[in-house]
């Protein structure tokens, strides 16, 4: 397990955790479909000892025909069964983000989900609407019609958050951004190290998030929106930089803003905790000490093959004299770090 999600197989989900009543009340199959699921697997989230989240998604051949209008493709993933008990840690984002790298990895056209437009759905309705999901028409069953959403990989809304995960690289910079081992991977948990224990991982928001912030006195304000940061995650403690620092993640800038900007230390503290690592104590030192910006931005992608030091030097043309905490990367660069970080080629929209 390299996550505090549990990927289990169907006959091993225990079908009678009251999280799935209200799916069997609005599915008459439910129950039979669930059984003949039994060797997939499904993404699940657990509280003590109760289901809170679940997930299943599969990759279909196109077209798809039974819903209407059809959608015109070779491939599309179908989110089957989406549900979250709300519980206020953003789960929903990352059970989402979950959906999309694997729609990514396995080159589907669209995602797709069939969902009964009702009060009880309406936060993740709202939920997928933010991230591109659009009403594409209905589908008609012995339950009732259902709302169809869908979301092209493949065609783009010119927006950051309906076009995430993708990427646009032609016209926006691409820069390092450094940050320490005690931030990282509870930031970023997609990309955490081999030898990193997934203890370290809890259902907070800071973690599930695609959204994140971070706060620095590096001059991240050189970024816009929509420019690209590869962040760094610096040396283990005790051990050479050369072998341990590595790039791990794609993020994609949203915002950034100098502390002057907030009236005072609560209206800092109420912004940057939102999606930030830091707790008060820490957030008012950062500002106690001044000239600190915060630079929000979405978790795009994880380096499938993290990349060390010594190999962003010899082999990617970084400069090893320079100060490695916030630097601008060139197009070749950052195409190479996309490359030999096994991101799929897919994420890049130009």
């Amino acid at each position: 397990m390299n996550d505090y999600l549990v990927k289990e197989h169907f006959r091993d989900i225990n079908l009678d955790d009251p999280f799935f009543d209200s799916l069997k009340a609005d599915y008459q199959e439910f129950e039979d479909w669930f059984n003949r699921k039994s060797d997939s697997e499904a993404y699940l989230f657990y509280e003590d000892g109760l289901i809170e989240g679940f997930l299943y998604f599969k990759i279909e051949n196109g077209p798809v025909e039974d819903i209407e209008p059809a959608i015109d493709c070779s491939s599309a993933l179908k989110i089957g069964t989406f549900k979250i008990n709300p519980h206020g840690t953003r789960l929903g984002e990352r059970f989402i983000k979950k959906a999309l790298d694997y729609a990514l990895v396995n080159q589907a056209e669209y995602c797709y989900v069939t969902i009964f437009d009702k009060e009880a759905t309406s936060g993740l309705i709202r939920l997928m609407r933010k991230y591109g999901f659009c009403d594409h028409g209905k589908k008609d069953t012995q339950n009732g019609t259902e709302l169809v959403m869908v979301k092209s990989m493949i065609n783009t809304q010119d927006d950051i958050l309906k076009d995430y995960p993708l990427i646009k690289t032609s016209s926006n910079d691409k820069f390092l951004l450094a940050i320490y081992p005690q931030y990282h991977s509870v930031m970023f948990p997609d990309s955490i190290l081999n030898n990193e224990s997934v203890d370290i991982l809890e259902d907070v928001s800071f973690t599930n998030s695609i959204h994140k912030i971070y706060v620095t006195t590096m001059p991240v304000n050189r970024t816009s929106r929509g420019d690209i940061v590869v962040m760094y995650r610096t040396a283990t403690p005790g051990y050479a930089a050369e072998y341990t620092a590595v790039a791990t993640s794609i993020c994609v800038v949203e915002e950034v803003r100098h502390q002057n900007e907030f009236d005072n230390f609560e209206s800092f503290y109420s912004y940057a905790s939102t999606y930030s690592v830091f707790d008060k104590n820490d957030l008012r030192d950062w500002y106690t000490k001044g000239r600190c910006y915060t630079i929000k931005m979405t978790y795009n992608a994880a380096l499938s093959k993290r990349l060390i030091r010594q190999k962003l030097i010899n082999e990617i043309g970084l400069e090893r004299e320079q100060r490695w905490s916030f630097f601008e990367l060139t197009d070749d660069q950052f195409k190479q770090i996309l490359k030999e970080g096994g991101v799929s080629e897919g994420i890049i929209i130009d």
